[in-house]
């Protein structure tokens, strides 16, 4: 199944006998919460899901966005109105990440059926609404390790041996400034892949032949490659491996990513706009 869906197919489908149920996950790091932005207009019959609390687990030794509880995580999207067969549709305020985020945990825990609204809510041209829905209660029961993982020495091994994309800014990849973790720099052996080369000036996701040609210019699809993504903590990542799905490249996340990684000083740092 196709991991996208233009504004226009869910305005169509959301009018049909099977509407998808509709996450609003607008988040950005740094920036405000995005419930209020929520409550002031959102599409109608989307339920608001925060990543920080609900998308992620306490942040700590496994990073700043570490898995949520699986059981955790199903208690939220049932009482969200998610259901075992029902379809899916998430959005946030255009950047992508956070919908993917959404995406890749509902994939991961087995869900069968979830898209992200390509171009997020800019892309939506129809009414919002500030009604905060009820939906019935869905009977969703996560079964994790539906998508592949890695952990901290998984990645390291990849970057030897296939290829591990590292989604940050590309500054951030070579160590030039590090806003946010304890140390600047990436993975040694990880290729610089920044996930705002994903999409167009729109937020959309390029199409599914040119981001086949950027992933394997950077060693994507190679004979027998394996592929696996990391970031700063497993948000902006999840975009990156979305980005491969349409391009027909399953990929493994760093659930941990840098924010894991940078915080052991025993790890190795490379820094610079190469391999290390």
């Amino acid at each position: 199944m196709k991991p996208i869906i233009t504004a226009s197919e869910y305005a169509s489908e959301s009018a049909g006998p099977r509407p998808p149920v509709l996450l609003d996950v607008r988040w950005q790091l740094g920036g405000p919460h995005g419930r209020p932005a929520y409550e002031a207009g959102h599409l109608p019959g989307a339920v608001f899901v925060d990543l920080d609390t609900e998308l992620a687990g306490p942040a700590g030794s496994g990073g700043r966005h570490p898995l949520p509880d699986p059981e955790a995580f199903g208690a939220v999207m049932r009482r969200a109105g998610v259901g075992q067969s029902t379809p899916v549709v998430v959005y946030d305020g255009g950047q992508g990440w956070a919908a993917a985020r959404a995406w890749w945990l509902l994939r991961w825990t087995g869900h069968p059926d979830v898209r992200v609204l390509d171009g997020g809510l800019a892309a939506w041209t129809g009414d919002l609404s500030t009604g905060i829905p009820h939906p019935a209660e869905g009977d969703f029961r996560p079964k994790p390790g539906a998508l592949p993982t890695l952990d901290a020495d998984g990645a390291a091994a990849l970057a030897r041996t296939g290829l591990l994309l590292d989604a940050r800014a590309a500054e951030r990849y070579r160590g030039d400034v590090e806003p946010i973790d304890r140390v600047g720099g990436h993975i040694p052996g990880a290729v610089s892949a920044p996930t705002t080369e994903n999409v167009a000036e729109d937020g959309r996701y390029l199409p599914a032949d040119r981001l086949a040609e950027r992933f394997g210019a950077l060693g994507a699809g190679k004979s027998a490659e394996n592929v696996g993504v990391y970031c700063g903590s497993g948000v902006s990542g999840a975009h990156e491996v979305l980005a491969l799905e349409i391009a027909g490249i399953s990929a493994a996340l760093y659930p941990g990513s840098w924010s894991e990684w940078s915080a052991d000083p025993s790890r190795p740092v490379a820094t610079g706009p190469e391999p290390a």
